[in-house]
């Protein structure tokens, strides 16, 4: 098959830990995505209107602007619109968001191919995603910790799974949804592939204090519709948004078929397979299904923890 990404760029790929590379999903997969929300958006916001928790004439608003009403009226969108189970308790109502769009851009041709010319044309789309739409800082509630609404701390893939996916053959693709730039809050990383850190499970789980030299920080900046790839032993984190406007980007990611993802308890599915393309998942219904089921499963069962790490190791005090 022919290589989506350059010689170059698959080498820099492998000794830097990252790679930036634009124009991986079209106009119209963003547009896809983006209605989608808008109207998933527009149903919650209805909903809060009928509690009486925003104000009941919208007439006029926009996306982001309902958006940052919702947040600071304490209303939470950000589970509802997420595209995986939470970390934490799972209860039978956890909502989650599993569309035709979203699962359009998971499997976009474009976006398999650039994956399958770094880890091999077998391709699972690892349970390990997130949406993440970053509201300005300054907007932010004072007890806002969540890395998928504030700034996240500096962290490697790797070590926010469970061990068994530490030998697994994975690649991370950020996806910018808006213009990502330092100001609104891009990716951080330090290049290269070290040696796994410990982390501390406090605010959030981040690498160690001390143990990352974090001079050696890289921001990267990207357009609406590309991407961002790296090493799950990439450390990363993102800047702040000092912007006045939202930062909207999807963490995903895809590992070789048949290796463990790193959280066994959430369903996976094949994305590509050129040895046997029928099992394929190509049904957006059976993948919200799959959540659906698994839902079912853990809800009142034992809290099952999503990485290996304790807030008492000598490390973290």
């Amino acid at each position: 098959m022919p290589l989506m990404l350059t010689p170059d760029q698959i080498e820099f790929f492998n000794t830097q830990g990252y790679l930036v590379v634009d124009d991986v999903l079209d106009t119209a997969t963003l547009g896809a995505v983006k209605s989608e929300y808008a109207d998933l958006l527009d149903s919650l916001y209805a909903g809060w209107q009928a509690e009486g928790r925003v104000p009941a004439d919208a007439t006029g608003l926009d996306f982001w602007q309902k958006l940052l009403i919702s947040y600071k009226a304490g209303c939470d969108w950000f589970q509802p619109m997420d595209i995986s189970l939470p970390g934490g308790e799972i209860a039978a109502d956890t909502p989650f968001h599993f569309g035709p769009a979203v699962f359009d851009m998971l499997t976009t041709p474009r976006l398999l191919d650039m994956v399958e010319d770094l880890i091999g044309a077998e391709l699972t789309s690892n349970p390990i995603q997130h949406v993440r739409l970053k509201p300005p800082a300054v907007t932010l509630h004072s007890d806002e910790l969540r890395a998928h609404v504030t700034a996240t701390d500096w962290h490697q893939d790797r070590a926010v799974a469970h061990e068994t996916g530490d030998k697994t053959q994975m690649v991370t693709v950020w996806l910018a949804i808006s213009d990502a730039t330092v100001e609104n809050g891009c990716l951080q990383v330090v290049p290269g592939k070290p040696q796994m850190y410990p982390h501390c499970p406090q605010k959030q789980t981040a690498i160690a204090p001390g143990c990352l030299d974090e001079t050696k920080a890289l921001p990267l900046p990207v357009k609406a519709g590309g991407a961002v790839l790296f090493h799950p032993l990439t450390p990363h984190a993102s800047l702040a948004n000092r912007s006045d406007r939202f930062r909207w980007s999807f963490d995903i990611r895809f590992n070789v078929t048949g290796q463990p993802t790193g959280r066994a308890h959430f369903p996976a599915f094949i994305a590509r397979s050129r040895s046997a393309p029928d099992s394929e998942l190509r049904d957006w219904r059976l993948w919200q299904a799959m959540w659906h089921d698994t839902r079912a499963r853990l809800s009142g069962q034992p809290h099952i923890p999503i990485h290996r790490w304790s807030a008492d190791s000598p490390v973290c005090a």
